[in-house]
C-alpha cells in the first residue's frame, strides 16, 4: 500500500474537473500515467498537447485513455472558443511536464498556441511541473520566470534531482508520480484547513527486548497517512510522526508535509512534544505499544539458556494521547481506538468511554475483528463520537474517505 493507492481511493473530489496541459519534454509519457491516476479517482480530465509535446506523444493516446476533450491546435478544430473552455468548465489547470519554453511564455503572458492561450484565459488554480536539463533549469532567465509565476500564485511542482534523459545528473527531472498526483488533487481540493497546523501520529511503535527482538503490532500506518494526506490536500501544514515501517512511499515528500520517523513510544512522545506548541489540530492514529518489555540487553538472547521457557516483564509506556490532550490549550484533538467488539453497540460504548478518558474532541473507533476494518486494509468502518454527544456509525469505506470526513468533523467541532 502506498500514497498513490490511497489517493486513488479518495471519492470526495469525484467529478471535479482538471485541465491537463502537456508541453514538449521527454517526460511527456509520464503525463499519460498521471491521467490514468486522475481518472481512477473519478476526476474528469481534458487535455491540450503543444506541438512540441506531439513529437513525443500523440493526442490519440490521451483521448484513448479517457481525457475529454483533447483540444487540437489553434484554428484547426470546429470549436470557435476552445481556448476559453477550460477556464469556464475546469476547477484547476496543471501543466505536466512544463518545458522551459512554455514557462517563458507563461511568464511573458504570450498566447501563441492553444495551451498558452488557455493558460492566459484561466482564472482558477494553476500548477506547473517543470522538466528540463539542469543547465536550462538553473539559467537565470528560467529562474526569473519561475519567480514571476510564483508571484502570481502559480504552484511549482518540483523539479526532482537525479539522472536525466541526456545521461547527466542534477535537478530537472519531472517530479515523482506520487507528488504529481497529490499536487493535482490539491489544486482541486477546498482549502478549508489553510492556516491549520496538524500533527498526525501513525503506524506502530517498536519496543526492543534484546538485540534482535521487539514488542510491536501489525499497524501499517494507512489510516494515519490518509489523515495526513487529507489535511495537506485541504491546505494544512502537516507533521506526520511515524513508527517503524512507514516511509516516503506512504507519506511522500510534499511541501508542507513533513515525515518524522521514530521507533519507540517514548521517541514518538518526545517528537510530538517538540511540535505541540505550534500545532492547532492533533490526530492520534498510531498504534502505540501500551507496554514495553524490560530490556534483556543489547545482545541476542539464546534459547539454550532457558530450555523451559522465559518470563518477560513489562513496564507501562507513556500515554501520548492523554499526555498531550492535557496540554490542549484550545487545540482540537482526534483520538483513535482499535477495539475488539462483539457488535456496533459495544464499539460505540467503547468509543464513548475512551472519549471521556482521553479528553479529546472527537473519538473514532474501529473493530479490528470486522473484515476490512483492521490492520493492513485500505478500508475502515467506524464508530465516531464527539463531546457534544453526536454519534455516528460509518459503513465500510476507503480510509481516505474516512480521513476526509473526520477532518471535516474535527474542523467543525
Amino acid at each position: 500500500m502506498d500514497a498513490i493507492y490511497l489517493l486513488r481511493t479518495l471519492t470526495r473530489l469525484q467529478n471535479r474537473r482538471l485541465h491537463l496541459g502537456v508541453s514538449g519534454s521527454i517526460a511527456c509519457y509520464k503525463a499519460a500515467d498521471l491521467l490514468r491516476h486522475l481518472l481512477s479517482a473519478k476526476i474528469n480530465v481534458s487535455a491540450t498537447l503543444t506541438s512540441g509535446a506531439q513529437h513525443f506523444v500523440k493526442p490519440l493516446l490521451f483521448s484513448s485513455l479517457g481525457a475529454s476533450p483533447v483540444y487540437p491546435e489553434m484554428f484547426t478544430g470546429e470549436e470557435t472558443f476552445a481556448h476559453l473552455e477550460p477556464g469556464q468548465s475546469c476547477h484547476a489547470l496543471l501543466v505536466a511536464p512544463a518545458s522551459a519554453n512554455l514557462i517563458a511564455r507563461m511568464a511573458a503572458g504570450l498566447a501563441q498556441d492553444m495551451l498558452s492561450t488557455q493558460l492566459l484565459a484561466f482564472a482558477g488554480p494553476v500548477g506547473i511541473a517543470p522538466a528540463m536539463n539542469t543547465l536550462m533549469w538553473q539559467n537565470a532567465a528560467t529562474q526569473a520566470n519561475i519567480a514571476t509565476l510564483k508571484s502570481r500564485s502559480v504552484t511549482i511542482i518540483g523539479p526532482d534531482t537525479g539522472e536525466l534523459a541526456c545521461g547527466s545528473k542534477g535537478q530537472g527531472r519531472l517530479a515523482p508520480m506520487p507528488c504529481l498526483f497529490a499536487e493535482a488533487l490539491r489544486l482541486l481540493a477546498p482549502k478549508d484547513m489553510a492556516g491549520e497546523t496538524v500533527l498526525v501520529t501513525l503506524g506502530p511503535t517498536r519496543e526492543p527486548w534484546d538485540g534482535v527482538r521487539f514488542w510491536s503490532n501489525p499497524s501499517t500506518g494507512a489510516m494515519g497517512a490518509s489523515l495526513a494526506l487529507s489535511s495537506w490536500l485541504r491546505g494544512a501544514r502537516v507533521y506526520a510522526i511515524a513508527g517503524p515501517g512507514i516511509d516516503s512511499d506512504l507519506v511522500p515528500p510534499l511541501p508542507g508535509l513533513e515525515l518524522c520517523k521514530v521507533k519507540t513510544a517514548k521517541e514518538m512522545l518526545f517528537k510530538a512534544e517538540g511540535f505541540w506548541p505550534e500545532v492547532t489540530m492533533g490526530m492520534f492514529t498510531a498504534a502505540v505499544a501500551d507496554f514495553a518489555p524490560v530490556p534483556y540487553g543489547s545482545g541476542k538472547f539464546k534459547k539454550a539458556t532457558s530450555p523451559d521457557g522465559i518470563n518477560v516483564s513489562f513496564t507501562p509506556n507513556p500515554d501520548i494521547l492523554a499526555t498531550l490532550s492535557a496540554r490542549r490549550d484550545g487545540k482540537r484533538i482526534l483520538g483513535f481506538a482499535a477495539e475488539t467488539a462483539s457488535d456496533d453497540a459495544e464499539l460505540m460504548a467503547l468509543a464513548r468511554l475512551k472519549l471521556e478518558r482521553k479528553g479529546v474532541n472527537v473519538l473514532a473507533a474501529n473493530n479490528v475483528m470486522q473484515a476490512g476494518s483492521g490492520f493492513g486494509t485500505g478500508t475502515n468502518a467506524m464508530a465516531v463520537v464527539d463531546r457534544s454527544g453526536r454519534e455516528e456509525h460509518w459503513p465500510l469505506q476507503s480510509k481516505m474517505d474516512v480521513a476526509w470526513d473526520l477532518c471535516t468533523w474535527l474542523l467543525n467541532s
